[in-house]
């Protein structure tokens, strides 16, 4: 699983950007995906996630859905209207779980979603989906 994240292009890593409040459980992913090589960019709200998904150019953004100054969806919707950033795909990352909060996420236009509590061999499954479909390998 690891070779996926090598990129063609110039840089030969990944690039996510972890979006959440959460500072413990954006420790965890930020040390999981660099131990899978991944170069990780992180941000505790919306705005600044937005900030420097302009910046950045994230290969891949993963999204809390509720954060402070900005939520996730606020996010995704100013993300989606922008046209340098309207592709970068987005797994939504919630703690709602019931079928029409993830409706609700779904119709931002998302990649993918996983909910809280999570199993990370689940999101590296998902991320890695995303990212082969991007041409990293």
């Amino acid at each position: 699983m690891l070779g996926i994240f090598k990129s063609k292009e110039k840089t030969d890593r990944a690039r996510i950007l972890v979006v959440d409040d959460a500072l413990d459980l954006v420790d965890t992913i930020q040390c999981r995906l660099e131990y899978c090589k991944c170069e990780v960019i992180t941000a505790s709200n919306g705005k600044d996630g937005l900030e420097k998904a302009a910046k950045e150019k994230p290969d891949l953004i993963l999204l809390d859905t509720n954060m402070p100054i900005m939520s996730g969806p606020e996010m995704l919707e100013c993300l989606k209207k922008d046209p340098d950033m309207k592709n970068i795909p987005v797994i939504m990352v919630t703690a709602l779980c019931e079928a029409q909060d993830i409706a609700k996420v779904s119709a931002y236009g998302i990649a993918d979603y996983i909910t809280k509590p999570f199993d990370f061999t689940e999101l590296m499954v998902k991320i890695t989906n995303i990212l082969h479909n991007k041409n990293f390998e």
